[in-house]
């Protein structure tokens, strides 16, 4: 959700990936019905796994409780976002869960510059 808010906020400004430590067979379709609410298509994107290159990519790292299993590197700007699991929550939780995304991803956006 997070990934797919930045990006309909900053568009090509920013290079979005999206990843997990330990990422489900498919998206959930309450996330992806939720996220179509507010404009945002994800329908086609999969669960990825995490790896070591894709944070030595970045600039920044939100992360959403991956603790130890998460890669750490010097030099990275990391946030951990502790949010409610959106698995197995029925549509409304799932629009709460996208809502508080929604206000941080507004927030870092903001501070990208």
């Amino acid at each position: 959700m997070a990934a797919g808010l930045l990006h309909q906020i900053a568009g090509d400004r920013v290079t979005v990936r999206s990843a997990g430590s330990e990422p489900a067979e498919r998206l959930n379709p309450r996330v992806v019905e939720a996220m179509r609410e507010v404009g945002v298509d994800i329908s086609q994107q999969f669960p990825k796994p995490l790896t070591g290159a894709m944070v030595k990519e970045a600039d920044v790292v939100i992360t959403m409780g991956c603790g130890d299993s998460c890669p750490i590197y010097p030099g990275k700007r990391y946030e951990d976002w502790e949010l409610e699991d959106p698995a197995g929550k029925d549509l409304d939780a799932v629009r709460r869960i996208r809502d508080e995304i929604a206000q941080r991803v507004r927030a870092l956006a903001s501070g990208l510059g």
